[in-house]
C-alpha cells in the first residue's frame, strides 16, 4: 500500500503539458545547455511566430455526432503510425539526458511512432538500430564531401534505416546569439557563472562526466568520447558544410538512396514544385528549423498552406515547427500537412526524465488529439480538411487566395 501511495504522488507530480516539461527541462539542465535547446537565432521572431501562428486558428466544433472513439491511424514515410506525429532529427541529445538518442527512439516505438536520428545524434547509427526494434528514418545534412556522405548513407541502410530526410536550410550556422553569449561554444567558454550554474545541476554534471556524450558521434573516430570527440565533431561539420550547395548535389542524393526521400526545410512553393519535378522526391517537410537559421521568415505552418496547395497532390506534406498541442497537430492537418513533426518537445521530456518524459509527452499529445477530435464531432484524423477549420477573431483567411 505504501508503495501504491508513493507512485502516486510522484505521478501527481508529473508535468501534464509541454509546457509543463519545457519548466521542468529547464530546471534540469545547465543555462548554457538550456540556451542551445530552447534558443534560436537573432531575435527569436520566428521561433515565435511558429508557435504563436496557430493562433490565428480556431477549430470548428460539431455536436451530437455520436462519435464516442476517434481514430488517429496515420501513414508517414511508408510506415503505418499509431498517430500522425513523429520524432524530427535534433542534434547532440546527449547533453540534454545522457540516455539520448535511443531513448527517444525507443519512447516513440512505444508510442506507435518512429524517430528521424540526426547526422549530429549524440549516438551513432549503430548504436541507435542495435538500441530499438523498429526500423526508424535518418536525416542527412547535405555536406560537399560526397565520400563522407555516401558512407553516412550506406551506414544508414545498412543498419536498417528506411527513409532520408535531407536537411537544406543550413548552408551556414545561423547566429543564435543565446549560445554565444551563455558560452555554448565547442571549446565551451567556461566562465566563473556557467562553472558555478553547471554545479548546481549535479546530476546531469555527474552524468555528462560518466556517459560523455558531448559530440556528434557520427562525425567523429570510432572509440573517441568525451571533449576530445566534441571538438572533432565540431571540427568535422565546418569542414563538410558549404554554402555553394546547389540542386546538382541533391540530385546526386536522390541518386544514392534507393528508398523513400523527404527535403526537410522549405519554406516557398516554388522550391517545393522543383524538389518533386527535378529531383523526385517522396516528400516535403515545411520547416525553418524551429527557428534557428534565418530570423524572419514565415512561421512554418504559414507556409504550409501554399506549399500544400502547390504539391500536396504528387508528394507527402508534412509539417516541423511550432507544435506544443495537440490541437496545434490538427490545426495543421487541416492545413493539408499528412504528419507532423515534434522536436523541442520531446527533448524537454528527455532533459526532464529521459525515456520515460519522452513517452510522457507523447502520451500528451495523444491525449489531446484525441480529447479535441471528440470534442469537435470529428471521428478522424483522416476526415480533417480546411473545413474544420475558422480564421481567429481578427486574422484573415489567407489560405484561400493560395489554394
Amino acid at each position: 500500500m505504501a508503495g501504491s501511495f508513493q507512485y502516486r504522488l510522484r505521478a501527481e507530480r508529473r508535468p501534464i503539458s509541454v509546457e509543463g516539461y519545457r519548466q521542468a527541462a529547464r530546471r534540469a539542465l545547465p543555462g548554457m545547455v538550456w540556451a542551445y535547446l530552447d534558443g534560436s537565432a537573432d531575435d527569436n521572431v520566428t521561433a515565435g511566430d511558429n508557435t504563436g501562428s496557430f493562433q490565428r486558428w480556431r477549430l470548428r466544433q460539431r455536436v451530437l455526432t455520436g462519435h464516442a472513439r476517434v481514430q488517429l491511424a496515420s501513414r508517414m514515410a511508408g510506415t503505418g503510425l499509431a498517430m500522425p506525429l513523429a520524432l524530427a532529427p535534433t542534434g547532440l541529445t546527449g547533453l540534454s539526458h545522457w540516455s539520448g538518442d535511443p531513448a527517444c527512439a525507443r519512447a516513440a516505438e512505444a508510442a506507435g511512432t518512429r524517430l528521424v536520428l540526426s547526422t549530429a545524434s549524440s549516438y551513432t547509427l549503430e548504436e541507435v538500430a542495435s538500441a530499438t526494434e523498429q526500423n526508424h528514418w535518418f536525416q542527412l545534412y547535405p555536406f560537399g564531401d560526397k565520400p563522407f556522405v555516401g558512407g553516412l548513407l550506406r551506414r544508414a541502410r545498412d543498419s536498417g534505416y528506411t527513409a532520408l530526410f535531407v536537411t537544406v536550410d543550413v548552408p551556414v550556422r545561423g547566429n543564435r546569439e543565446g549560445e554565444r553569449i551563455s558560452g555554448m561554444t565547442v571549446p565551451p567558454t567556461l566562465t566563473p557563472a556557467s562553472v558555478l550554474d553547471a554545479a548546481l545541476h549535479p546530476r546531469w554534471w555527474w552524468n555528462l562526466l560518466r556517459h560523455r556524450r558531448l559530440a556528434a558521434a557520427n562525425y567523429v573516430s570510432s572509440g573517441l568520447r568525451g571533449a576530445a570527440a566534441a571538438v572533432q565533431s565540431v571540427r568535422a561539420q565546418e569542414r563538410f558544410m558549404q554554402a555553394d550547395l546547389h540542386w546538382d548535389d541533391l540530385a546526386w542524393m536522390r541518386e544514392q538512396w534507393k528508398g523513400p526521400i523527404y527535403v526537410k526545410g522549405l519554406l516557398d512553393p516554388d522550391d517545393a514544385e522543383r524538389a518533386v519535378d527535378r529531383i523526385g522526391v517522396d516528400g516535403i517537410v515545411v520547416s525553418n528549423h524551429g527557428g534557428r537559421q534565418l530570423d524572419n521568415v514565415q512561421a512554418s505552418v504559414d507556409a504550409l498552406p501554399a506549399i500544400a496547395a502547390r504539391v500536396g497532390d504528387r508528394c507527402e506534406v508534412l509539417l516541423d515547427g511550432g507544435v506544443r498541442r495537440g490541437t496545434d497537430v490538427i490545426k495543421a492537418l487541416c492545413l493539408g500537412a499528412r504528419g507532423v513533426f515534434i522536436g523541442r518537445p520531446y527533448v524537454y521530456g528527455l532533459a526532464a526524465d529521459g525515456e520515460a518524459g519522452v513517452r510522457d509527452v507523447l502520451a500528451i499529445l495523444r491525449a489531446e488529439m484525441e480529447r479535441a477530435l471528440v470534442l469537435m464531432g470529428c471521428p478522424s484524423v483522416a476526415e480533417l480538411d480546411r473545413g474544420w477549420l475558422l480564421p481567429a477573431p481578427g486574422c484573415a483567411d489567407h489560405t484561400r487566395s493560395e489554394a
